[in-house]
């Protein structure tokens, strides 16, 4: 910092454009200017981003003015961003959300800058140059929830990334270059060279584990983690169905110790995949009734857990209905605004099932112990990946997973 300012003002002394000399106002607005055009830590002065500017459009590669943390935060060089299907949703319109914004939600990435006043628990944790991971839900660490551990209801990060694509002072980090128009961002607006995470979003990635594979970390591992450990409180010796298999669900569920783990897909290739995870069972439900071959498999009792990773009314039905007495459905999937599950309700009364949501994980308790998890060979994260593409593909990427293209993982670099 100290050598942006002397050489600033090296420059302004040899200059003859200031009105009244230096500390005029003329000087006061070259300054800004010029500093602007500086990246404190001798980086680039700007960056690229991927933009969602309305629903069904091709999203757009535009270059941004370097994003710059705030109190708490910390700017994180992206080396890896997963394509999620939440993007997804975002994209085609059917999950409503402020726009412009860049997506992209699930990323690791190198320590560049801390935020101006950044408590100093943070930056040590978090020194320049370390490798991170990032959760998608990014708790303030401070709210009703956080102070109860509950990072996964935080109330900031509702309020204001979902409510309003900014970060928890209600402002955009992100600006075009070409115009300084403000930008939004869903969680960190991952898909891009640069992005601002507030640091209780963020957990050391150690150098053993890829930048590439570890971006699933942050969001489809974690939200199957969270749906297991803090909403269906698998226990060893449980039966687990998961409906719309990606491969994660039935590998955590594993770790849990589950012993039936049934994987329920339309796809072939998807369920053979889901054996290679953990599976021990799988369903086509192209062709058998979910819930009577789930109920078949587990002795006509049903399973402990059903999670359901797709939010479609049709397997929000199968989930509910393939749970034992007692038995938890967990919810885990979005879908299109509005779209509504039904339930036998005296099935639900008279039987006790249990029926609940799971967005994710909790991001300070829950991403480290995913990393350990890794780090471990518990969970492979390299044949959790199937896709690796170039920042340019973007675009394709989220077409080819909208076509279903994708079977398992795709993940963006932008190294």
């Amino acid at each position: 910092m100290a050598f942006l300012a002397r050489s600033l003002l090296r420059r302004a002394s040899s200059s003859s454009r200031f009105a009244g000399g230096i500390g005029g106002a003329g000087w006061r607005r070259w300054m800004s200017d010029e500093a602007a055009g500086y990246h404190l830590t001798g980086g680039p002065a700007y960056m690229r981003g991927a933009v969602f500017w309305e629903a069904n459009k091709p999203l757009t590669i535009e270059d941004f003015n370097m994003p710059r943390p705030k109190a708490g935060e910390v700017l994180i060089k992206t080396k890896a961003c997963g394509v999620c299907h939440s993007d997804l949703h975002v994209i085609k319109g059917e999950i409503p959300f402020a726009s412009p914004c860049v997506v992209g939600h699930e990323i690791t990435g190198e320590v560049v800058e801390h935020g101006p006043l950044t408590d100093t628990h943070i930056t040590k944790r978090f020194p320049v140059g370390a490798h991170v991971v990032g959760a998608f839900i990014m708790p303030c660490g401070s709210c009703f929830f956080c102070t109860r551990g509950q990072d996964d209801l935080c109330e900031d990060f509702f309020a204001y990334n979902r409510a309003k694509g900014t970060l928890y002072d209600g402002e955009t980090r992100l600006f075009l270059r070409s115009n300084g128009k403000p930008v939004f961002m869903y969680s960190m607006g991952g898909m891009a060279e640069y992005c601002v995470v507030p640091a209780h979003g963020l957990t050391n990635l150690p150098d053993s584990l890829p930048y590439t594979e570890s971006a699933v970390l942050g969001c489809a591992v974690f939200t199957a983690y969270g749906a297991m450990a803090h909403a269906a409180e698998v226990r060893p010796g449980d039966s687990v169905a998961v409906i719309g298999i990606g491969g994660v669900g039935s590998r955590i569920a594993r770790a849990f110790g589950a012993s039936d783990i049934i994987a329920v897909d339309v796809h072939d290739e998807k369920l053979q995949k889901a054996k290679v995870f953990g599976a021990s069972h799988t369903i086509n439900a192209l062709k058998e009734d979910v819930a009577e071959k789930i109920r078949e498999i587990t002795g006509g009792r049903g399973v402990d857990v059903a999670v359901e990773a797709l939010g479609k009314p049709l397997t929000f039905a199968q989930c509910t209905q393939s749970v034992r007495d007692g038995g938890k459905a967990v919810m885990i999937g979005l879908t299109q605004a509005g779209a509504v599950g039904e339930i036998d309700i005296n099935r639900l009364v008279r039987r006790q099932i249990k029926v609940m949501g799971s967005y994710g994980g909790r991001a300070r308790q829950d991403l480290p112990k995913l990393v350990k998890l890794a780090e471990s060979g518990i969970f492979n994260l390299k044949a959790a990946v199937s896709r690796k593409c170039e920042f340019e593909e973007v675009g394709k990427a989220y077409q080819d997973l909208d076509q279903g293209k994708i079977i398992g993982r795709a993940v963006v670099e932008i190294i």
